[in-house]
């Protein structure tokens, strides 16, 4: 059965349609209302004169679908489809910004509390997500400091012979070891960390209150003063809470920017009123990548038409078909010249964005109208369970938003693709967001290790700072305990032996320690800083063939950064002059090394001989160039005159002769 066979087989009911090319693969996903009349509008002549529409369909040769219940089924099939195949036809979502979560492992004896941007049905309760990304981390180091629930990795199933570090400086409650604490009173402390969590201050502070008087009565002065203390950060949050919430709209804002076949695209995250954070999106092959519009609005009119065939409800109102088949006509034409069409595009995106977001503002601004933003609104209305807007503001106060976020789009556009270099403390924030650290990095110091075959193992640590190599402060490390080839023992060794220096000399340590190298060296990095009780300190690495960023404690979810991103640019630049020093110092140690050996094939001189003379004279080149008197001021008189013999039939191309002679 060929493709226009198979068309008229085609049910009439809701669904998504698959176009698929020879090799089987998808390469475009469509939803509709009648899957017969809008596959079979791929073939009127309006829809095959467009160049992108042409190409689909001389690629397609079958077409599968998929039957639902109603529309509200049908988008959300649609988005999941394309998430899952990626069709080159269709709009992809590119973003490298998750939005963290904390979670609670309520499923543990001892539950512990961290960041995570992946939401999974495990029993954890999740809390989220935050904005901006690094508010997350904030509030996990606040519940670290105030609540005492552990974040660091350590097995808690168990109990260990000692506490680490952060239960003697008041970090943690210690359930490490037993007897510190009780599984009842660390529970009690997690059901205050999820009140804290919950938004339940009131609830909390009255908990918090009779607890510390308890305690007070009781003569329990440390926990009634813990308490105090908890009930202060509380109140705190609250002060702030309430100076952020003047106006309690939470919405998104999106704007764009598009020129010579691209798109950037921002989003605006509003909370509470404020302007939280900002999403960036682009595209540099829309017009491979996105199908026009006109195959789509042709297939809108051909089932509004259809509409006044079917058999009517009695008791229904007629539909107003006739505004709805001139805004399509209008999507039509302006799409057969070829031009992008923002209302398709915002229609994509919007799905991709909102469809599986377990939070989705009440707000959704965006810059034009398109023509499902009200099924798209109902259908996240129906699956958060409260009232969602999508709106396109023509004027007013919402206006001004929309055009002030096109603004930055356009300051996007041009910084990505008009490469213009952004200045350092632009990409210190960058830096910053996509590795969510909690403060801005000052300075990065950087690690790698050299070697061929596990000899002349060595180290370099080169540093970045305030927007520059600081060449100064670089350090070159031998690797001592380390034999043969172990690149995760060698970067064990330098990094305890750098930062218990910096701990013993009481030093800052840096913003970020980078590891050059994957996983195995950066665990190895953690493993090191652990032993010596340091376990907050941010680590990333870097590696190189992929250019994928690890930062530990979200292994799981590497950054993975734009090929044109100056943050990237930044972390490559670091990473290669890190490559480079440890580089060369091996070649030196190893020049060193082949040097120093020349003089131990000379009969009488071992190793004692051999560095009294390096010592003496500095270098090979200068025991050359010895007389004999400077060289029996070091050895005896038989041994000069056999090193002055080796150097002389080196000099006549027969260095081994007098060595052989000597031996016989």
């Amino acid at each position: 059965m060929d493709l226009h066979q198979k068309i008229r087989t085609l049910p009439t009911q809701p669904g998504c349609y698959l176009y698929k090319n020879a090799e089987g693969e998808v390469i475009y996903v469509g939803k509709a209302k009648n899957l017969r009349a809008r596959v079979r509008s791929y073939f009127l002549e309006a829809s095959q004169a467009n160049a992108k529409t042409g190409t689909l369909m001389r690629e397609a040769v079958d077409v599968e679908y998929i039957t639902v219940a109603n529309e509200h089924e049908a988008l959300a099939l649609e988005n999941n489809l394309i998430k899952q195949k990626k069709p080159r036809f269709n709009i992809l979502l590119r973003d490298d910004k998750t939005y963290p979560y904390i979670k609670l492992t309520m499923n543990d004896r001892y539950p512990k509390v961290f960041v995570t941007r992946r939401l999974r049905k495990d029993g954890g309760a999740y809390y989220g997500p935050y904005f901006p990304g690094n508010l997350a981390y904030r509030l996990v180091d606040l519940i670290h400091r105030s609540f005492l629930i552990p974040s660091c990795k350590v097995d808690l199933s168990r109990y260990h012979p000692r506490a680490c570090l952060q239960y003697y400086i008041k970090r943690c409650l210690g359930p490490c070891l037993e007897g510190l604490t009780t599984p009842e009173a660390y529970r009690q402390t997690i059901r205050d960390v999820q009140l804290f969590l919950e938004g339940r201050p009131n609830e909390l502070e009255l908990s918090l209150t009779k607890r510390m008087e308890a305690a007070a009565e009781a003569e329990q002065f440390e926990m009634a003063a813990r308490l105090r203390d908890q009930i202060v950060t509380v109140h705190q949050m609250q002060d702030k809470q309430r100076m952020a919430s003047a106006d309690n709209e939470d919405a998104d804002v999106f704007g764009y920017h598009y020129e010579n076949e691209m798109l950037a695209v921002n989003l605006f995250h509003m909370r509470n009123g404020k302007i939280v954070d900002r999403r960036d999106f682009f595209w540099e092959d829309l017009p491979e990548s996105l199908l026009d519009a006109a195959t789509e609005a042709v297939a809108e009119v051909e089932e509004l038409e259809a509409l006044p065939r079917m058999e009517p409800d009695p008791a229904a109102p007629a539909p107003e078909i006739g505004e709805g088949i001139a805004i399509v006509q209008h999507a039509a034409v302006s799409e057969l010249g070829g031009t992008f069409s923002p209302g398709v595009f915002f229609s994509a995106l919007l799905k991709q964005i909102y469809l599986d977001q377990s939070y989705v503002p009440r707000s959704i601004l965006v810059p034009v109208e398109f023509p499902d933003r009200a099924l798209l609104a109902e259908a996240l209305t129906e699956r958060t369970g409260k009232r969602i807007e999508i709106l396109a503001p023509q004027r007013g106060e919402k206006r001004s938003l929309v055009d002030l976020v096109c603004q930055n789009a356009k300051q996007s556009y041009d910084q990505r693709f008009r490469v213009l270099q952004p200045g350092m403390k632009a990409i210190q924030e960058a830096l910053q967001d996509a590795l969510t650290l909690e403060e801005l990095p000052r300075r990065i110091e950087c690690f790698d290790i050299s070697h061929i075959q596990g000899a002349e193992t060595v180290a370099s640590m080169v540093v970045w700072e305030d927007g520059a190599m600081k060449k100064s402060d670089y350090r070159k490390f031998q690797v001592k305990t380390v034999t043969g080839v172990d690149d995760f023992a060698s970067m064990r060794e330098v990094i305890q032996r750098r930062y218990k220096r910096l701990q013993e000399d009481k030093k800052p340590f840096p913003s970020l320690i980078l590891i050059d190298g994957g996983l195995g060296q950066l665990n190895a990095a953690y493993s090191a800083l652990e032993e010596i009780g340091v376990t907050l300190q941010p680590l990333a690495s870097i590696a190189k063939k992929e250019e994928i960023i690890y930062v530990y404690g979200q292994e799981n979810e590497p950054v993975v950064l734009d090929r044109r991103s100056p943050v990237l640019h930044l972390m490559q630049k670091i990473r290669d002059e890190s490559h480079r020093f440890a580089v060369t110092y091996h070649r030196k140690r190893r020049q060193m090394r082949d040097r120093d050996s020349e003089l131990l094939s000379i009969p009488g001189v071992g190793p004692r001989t051999r560095q009294r003379l390096i010592e003496h004279f500095g270098s090979v080149r200068g025991i050359k160039q010895a007389g004999p008197d400077a060289l029996t001021a070091v050895v005896n008189t038989a041994t000069a005159e056999r090193i002055r013999n080796y150097f002389a039939a080196e000099a006549s191309g027969n260095a081994v002769l007098p060595v052989l002679n000597e031996a016989s």
